[in-house]
C-alpha cells in the first residue's frame, strides 16, 4: 500500500455511501423526523421547523451530497408515514436550506457564496414547483376554484361595508391576475422564499454549525477504496507508522508485524500505546510512513474480510433478538445461509436465539458480538479490548473462545488488550509501548490499602426493604431488587460486588435517586431529616461506568462550570482540578483530546464542583492501564480521606481494598452476605465475584459547601 502523507484523510471518493456516512446518515434523519413531526402536531413549537434544518446542514457540512440525498429521502417518506404530506414538505425544505449552508460551510465559502447557491437551489425548485402543477391539473384547478372561492367569499364581506367596498374590488383582481400569471407568482414566489431563509439561516444555522465543529465527526476505521478481491491475509507490516491529523508526533512508529491464517496473536499495551491504531493498520488504513502488504483488500466488514469486535458490547448490538442480530447488515440471501443456532452454540449462547438482546449481559453481548463477525465468515478477526468492560469470569471465558476460533476455522484473530493474563492463551504476544514494539512492559504494583485518616460518621444513606420491578403489572415485568437492608455511613467506602444480573446497576440508579423503588425506601439523611433520594435529584451524582458519555461540552473547564452551576468561575474549576489530582493547565483542554483515565478525572471534578452529598462510580477502573487504575485507586483513596462517602460497585476486588471498607455481596437482587454496617475501617470482607459495574457516591460533610482537604 502507498502511505499517505502526514496530515491527509481518506478521500471523499466517489464509490457508495461509507459506513461512517450511513450511520451519520440515519441518526441524523431521526433526529430532523422527531424535530419536524414535533413541530407539526404541536402550534408552539413551529420554531423546532428551522432548528430540524441543523442535522441536515451539519451532514452537508461534513459528507458528500449523496449522504443528505440519501438521509432526505430516507427521512421525507418517514415523515410522510407519520404525519403526512405537510411533514415531507417541511423536511425537503429544511434539507434544501441545511444543504445550502452546509455545502457552502464544507467549502469554505461565505455569505455571497451561499446567496449564489440559493439563487440556483431557488430556481430549481421553482420549475420542480411549476412542473408539479402543470402535471397535476386537476389538483391544480382544485386549487385554484378553492382560492377563488375564498376571494369572493372575502370580497362579499368587504362589499358590505361602503368604505371597503374598493378593497373588495381590488382583491378579486388580485386574485384573477395571481391565477392567471401563477405559474409566474408560485417561481417568484418559491425563488424568493429559498433566497430569504438561505440567507437569513447563513447567520443563524452557520453560527450554530460553526460552534458545531469540534464535535468528533470521522471514522478512524476509515480506509481508502481497495478495488482488489477481499483478501486479508497474510498481512504484513514493514516498519509501518501512523500519525493522526494535526499530531505532532506519532501514534505507531516502526512497526514489523506478519499475522499468518490459524494464528491466535495478542497485542498488549498501556493506554495511549497505539494499540487501538495497530487495529486500525490491520483493518485496512493506510500508514503514513512503511508499508502493510496484503494479497487483497482487507474487506473490513465484508463477507470473508476483516471483522472486528469493539470494546463497547451494547454499542454492537442492533437487532432486537439474539437471532436478529446475528445477521443484522447481511443481504436476505446470505443470511439464510447462516446457521444461526450452530453459531450461537459455538459462543456459548445455545437457545437464546429468541432473547432479547437487551437482557443479555455484558459477556453475553461480546459473545453475541462474536458471532455476528463468524456469520461474515471473516478471515481476520480483531477484538479490540473485548476483554476490558466485563467482569473476570466472562473475560476468561471470552478469551478462551477467541482462542479456539482458529482451530475451528480458516482465519486468524488478533486480541488487543492491556491484560497480560488475557495474553496467556496466545500463540504469539506483541507488546507496545509509546507506539514502539517492546520486550515486555513496565509492571505496575498493585495499590496498598492505606489506613483511613479520619473516622467514619453516623448514618447518611438508608435502604429498608428495597424493591424493584421493571415493567411492573405487564407480561414483561422484570423483578431486580427482592428487599435489599443497607445502611451507608457518613465518609465511609463500601464496595458493592454481585454477577451479571444480581440487580447491582438497578440499586445503584435507585441510591443515585433516578428511579423510585417498586416498594421500600431509600433515604438520605442530613440536617433536615431523612428524606428520599428520589426527591432530592442532585444530591446524589452519578459517574457512569463510560465517563466520555458524561462529558457533553467542549473543554474541561467548560463542563466543570456547566455541572458546579451558576457561580462557578475559573477558581472553582482549579480547586475541583487539584482535588482530583489534575493540572489546572488542563482546563482549557478538549474534553476529545481526553485519555480514558483522565475523562474519569474530569467527571469526578465536575462531581466534587457541583457539590452533592453522595456519588455513584460506576467501574471506575474498566478500561484502564495498569497504572491507570493505581492512579484512579490513589484518587479515589484521596477522595475518601477528605471525607467523603464512596459507593463503589466494581468487580476488581483486589484493586478496591486499597479503598474500601467493607465489601457487599449482591446476589440475585438480594444482599448474599456483607460484613455488617459497623465494619471497622481497616478490615474489609472479601466477597466472591463474577462481574459487576461501578458507581461512586461523593458526599461533602461541611455545611459551606467546601472540599475538606
Amino acid at each position: 500500500m502507498t502511505a499517505l502523507p502526514a496530515d491527509s484523510e481518506p478521500p471523499l471518493g466517489r464509490g457508495p455511501l461509507r459506513p461512517i456516512e450511513l450511520a451519520t446518515g440515519a441518526v441524523m434523519a431521526g433526529v430532523t423526523v422527531g424535530l419536524v413531526a414535533i413541530a407539526t402536531v404541536v402550534p408552539v413549537a413551529a420554531a423546532l421547523s428551522l432548528i430540524s434544518a441543523v442535522p441536515l446542514g451539519l451532514l452537508a457540512q461534513r459528507h458528500r451530497f449523496r449522504t443528505l440525498f440519501t438521509a432526505t429521502v430516507a427521512a421525507t417518506l418517514v415523515t410522510f408515514v407519520i404525519s403526512g404530506f405537510p411533514s415531507a414538505t417541511a423536511t425537503v425544505s429544511m434539507a434544501t436550506i441545511g444543504g445550502i449552508v452546509g455545502t457552502v460551510k464544507r467549502r469554505g465559502g461565505g455569505v455571497i457564496a451561499a446567496f449564489g447557491l440559493s439563487v440556483l437551489t431557488g430556481l430549481v425548485w421553482s420549475a420542480v414547483s411549476v412542473g408539479f402543477l402543470l402535471i397535476f391539473a386537476n389538483a391544480r384547478q382544485l386549487l385554484f376554484v378553492t382560492i377563488r372561492n375564498m376571494s369572493r367569499g372575502v370580497q362579499n364581506l368587504a362589499e358590505r361595508q361602503p368604505r371597503l367596498h374598493s378593497l373588495g374590488t381590488a382583491i378579486g383582481t388580485i386574485t384573477d391576475a395571481v391565477l392567471h400569471w401563477w405559474w409566474a407568482y408560485v417561481a417568484f414566489g418559491v425563488l424568493a422564499g429559498v433566497m430569504a431563509t438561505a440567507v437569513f439561516s447563513w447567520f443563524a444555522l452557520g453560527s450554530v454549525l460553526d460552534r458545531l465543529t469540534w464535535l468528533p465527526g470521522r471514522d478512524l476505521h476509515d480506509a481508502p477504496p481497495d478495488d482488489r478481491p477481499v483478501a486479508p491475509l497474510p498481512v504484513t507490516l514493514h516498519d509501518a507508522s501512523f500519525r493522526y491529523p494535526s499530531a505532532r508526533t506519532d501514534a505507531l512508529s516502526g512497526i514489523d508485524l506478519t499475522v499468518q491464517v490459524g494464528e491466535f496473536v495478542a497485542v498488549v499495551g498501556h493506554n495511549g500505546s497505539g494499540k487501538s491504531t495497530l487495529t486500525r493498520l490491520l483493518a485496512g488504513r493506510t500508514p503514513t510512513s512503511g508499508a502493510v502488504t496484503r494479497p487483497g483488500s482487507a474487506g473490513l466488514g465484508l463477507l470473508g474480510g476483516t471483522a472486528l469486535v469493539m470494546q463497547r458490547p451494547e454499542s454492537q448490538t442492533l437487532g432486537v433478538q439474539v437471532a436478529d442480530d446475528v445477521v443484522w447488515g447481511l443481504s436476505p440471501e446470505l443470511a439464510e445461509r447462516v446457521d444461526v443456532e450452530s453459531l450461537l452454540s459455538e459462543v456459548g449462547l445455545d437457545g437464546l436465539g429468541r432473547t432479547e438482546t437487551a437482557t443479555l449481559s455484558g459477556g453475553q453481548q461480546q459473545r453475541l458480538a462474536v458471532a455476528a463477525a463468524l456469520a461474515r465468515r471473516p478471515a481476520l478477526l480483531i477484538a479490540d479490548e473485548a476483554t476490558s468492560m466485563i467482569d473476570p469470569d466472562g473475560r476468561r471465558e471470552l478469551v478462551s473462545l477467541l482462542a479456539e476460533l482458529p482451530r475451528r476455522h480458516p482465519m486468524a484473530v488478533v486480541l488487543v488488550t492491556h491484560h497480560e493474563a488475557d495474553a496467556a492463551a496466545a500463540d504469539r504476544v506483541v507488546h507496545l509501548s509509546d507506539g514502539r514494539q517492546v520486550d515486555r512492559l513496565p509492571v505496575w504494583p498493585r495499590p496498598v490499602r492505606d489506613e483511613r485518616r479520619r473516622p467514619m460518621g453516623d448514618a447518611l444513606l438508608e435502604l429498608r426493604d428495597v424493591r424493584h420491578t421493571y415493567n411492573h403489572g405487564t407480561p414483561w415485568a422484570a423483578t431486580a431488587l427482592h428487599g435489599v437492608d443497607l445502611t451507608v455511613r457518613r465518609g465511609e467506602a463500601l464496595l458493592i460486588v454481585g454477577g451479571n444480573g444480581s440487580g447491582k446497576s438497578t440499586l445503584a440508579w435507585i441510591m443515585a435517586g433516578l428511579i423510585a423503588p417498586s416498594s421500600g425506601r431509600c433515604e438520605l439523611r442530613d440536617f433536615g431529616g431523612a428524606r428520599p433520594v428520589s426527591k432530592r435529584i442532585g444530591t446524589v451524582a452519578l459517574a457512569f461506568q463510560h465517563s466520555r458519555l458524561q462529558l457533553q461540552r467542549q473543554t474541561v473547564a467548560a463542563e466543570i462550570e456547566d455541572w458546579g452551576g451558576q457561580g462557578t468561575g475559573s477558581g472553582a474549576v482549579g480547586r475541583a482540578l487539584d482535588a482530583v489530582g489534575m493540572d489546572r493547565a488542563l482546563a482549557s483542554r478538549s474534553i476529545e483530546e481526553l485519555s480514558g483515565g483522565q475523562a474519569k478525572r474530569v467527571v469526578l471534578a465536575a462531581i466534587v464542583a457541583s457539590r452533592p452529598q453522595v456519588v455513584v462510580l460506576d467501574e471506575p477502573l474498566a478500561g484502564l492501564d495498569p497504572q491507570g487504575r493505581a492512579e484512579v485507586v490513589e484518587l479515589l483513596a484521596r477522595l475518601r480521606d477528605s471525607g467523603l462517602t464512596l459507593i463503589v460497585i466494581s468487580h476488581d476486588v483486589a484493586d478496591m481494598a486499597a479503598v474500601c471498607d467493607r465489601t457487599v455481596h449482591l446476589e440475585s437482587g438480594r444482599i448474599a452476605e456483607t460484613s455488617g454496617d459497623s465494619a471497622p475501617a481497616h478490615a474489609p470482607t472479601q466477597t466472591p465475584l463474577t462481574s459487576a459495574m461501578t458507581r461512586l457516591h461523593l458526599h461533602r460533610p461541611d455545611a459551606t459547601g467546601g472540599l475538606d482537604r
